[in-house]
């Protein structure tokens, strides 16, 4: 089992910048591909970005040039580092890990809000 704790919410204006975090309750070694996911009120959760046990990585196209993400694995951690923020990028965001064993963890979420 593996917990997944986020943080780095909160309020910022547009253009503005956050960095959120997700960290493993255990050695992330043993996990392939983390993610970063989003779902704004009245809608469907989407993948926001993505990366490999070998730090490949992938961007919605919505994110490209504005999100990072990178993962920690001495640290258990995996960041999503956000500029150049937009109103529509308001939502929770969850971070997700899918093991070796092949089973899939969520976090619990945080919210991310995006003023005008």
């Amino acid at each position: 089992q593996v917990q997944l704790v986020e943080s780095g919410g909160g309020l910022v204006q547009a253009g503005g910048s956050l960095r959120l975090s997700c960290a493993a309750s255990r050695s992330i070694y043993r996990i392939n591909d983390m993610a970063w996911y989003r779902q704004a009120p009245g809608k469907q959760r989407e993948l926001v970005a993505g990366i490999t046990r070998g730090s490949n990585t992938n961007y919605a196209d919505s994110v490209k040039g504005r999100f990072t993400i990178s993962r920690d694995n001495a640290k258990n951690t995996v960041y999503l580092q956000m500029t150049s923020l937009k109103p529509e990028d308001t939502a929770v965001y969850y971070c997700n890990a899918n093991a070796v064993s092949g089973n899939t963890y969520w976090g619990q979420g945080t919210q991310v809000t995006v003023s005008s």
